[in-house]
């Protein structure tokens, strides 16, 4: 691994830790107890607080902040933390704040990249290998799967959920929960179907992909309510995994889920 290099301009307090092979570009400034995994490479400009942890191989460009304190009015000046995980690539201007809570943390995945400005609010939870696309702004709490991609500049509410798969289009308005391997786009939102050109690129099998489909007109256009279709899929796709996964995060929603309805994708000239 090669030697670590920190620019002569950079500020890197001794109570930093910094892995082997990190490179460091001018201005950056480090704070006491951030933790720098190997082989980061962190460019100019950049801010890491103290309550800062970043995995090994990550890239953080130009301008970008983690972990000053939330944007949250609940916020008492507690211990809490941002955690990046490996391999992720942050771009320019990306912002990531603390969380509000003892202890908690703001985090993002293994192998997430977050294009230039996009924002996580506090105590946001981004999964593995997702793709936040320039300017995407996630506020409070919102939580996010695995594999999940994000249209520039789409807004989420606090407390949303998106689920692993899902893709969600630029300029979207997302205010309920993103159902798991669907593809939810506009403003006001709506499902249009599942997220098959994602779901292709991650190796789901057409077979695997019928079934899904099969799965969501079970829950939202044969039932006569949701509780009914959730009922409906326990019956009909016992032990399938699709199911379960569909059924817990449906079950469990605060908010409400985006719904499917057979005539959205048509109507919009989208494929289903």
């Amino acid at each position: 691994m090669p030697e670590t290099t920190i620019h002569r301009t950079a500020e890197i307090s001794p109570g930093a830790v910094i892995g082997e092979g990190v490179r460091i570009g001018p201005y950056s400034v480090i704070g006491d107890g951030a933790v720098v995994g190997d082989g980061t490479v962190i460019e100019a400009f950049v801010r890491l607080t103290s309550y800062v942890t970043v995995g090994r191989n990550c890239h953080i460009f130009d301008g970008v902040i983690l972990g000053q304190p939330p944007q949250d009015h609940d916020f008492g000046g507690e211990t809490s933390y941002v955690t990046i995980g490996d391999d992720v690539v942050l771009r320019e201007g990306v912002t990531i704040h603390r969380a509000t809570g003892e202890g908690l943390a703001t985090s993002v995945g293994r192998g997430s990249m977050l294009m230039e400005g996009c924002h996580l609010g506090h105590n946001v939870r981004v999964g593995e290998c997702c793709t936040l696309t320039n300017k995407a702004g996630l506020s409070g709490h919102v939580q996010m799967g695995d594999y999940v991609v994000v249209g520039g500049l789409a807004g989420f509410h606090q407390f949303v959920r998106v689920g692993s798969y899902a893709m969600v289009g630029g300029l979207a308005k997302i205010v309920m929960d993103v159902p798991p391997y669907s593809l939810v786009d506009g403003n006001p939102a709506s499902m249009y179907g599942l997220n098959t050109v994602g779901l292709r690129r991650h190796g789901f099998s057409q077979a695997q992909r019928s079934r899904i489909k099969n799965i969501y007109r079970t829950l939202f256009e044969t039932a006569a309510n949701l509780e009914d279709g959730l009922a409906s899929i326990g019956e009909r796709y016992a032990g399938d995994a699709f199911a379960g996964k569909i059924a817990a995060f449906v079950g469990n929603s605060r908010r409400g889920v985006y719904h499917w309805h057979q005539g959205t994708a048509e109507h919009r000239g989208r494929k289903k």
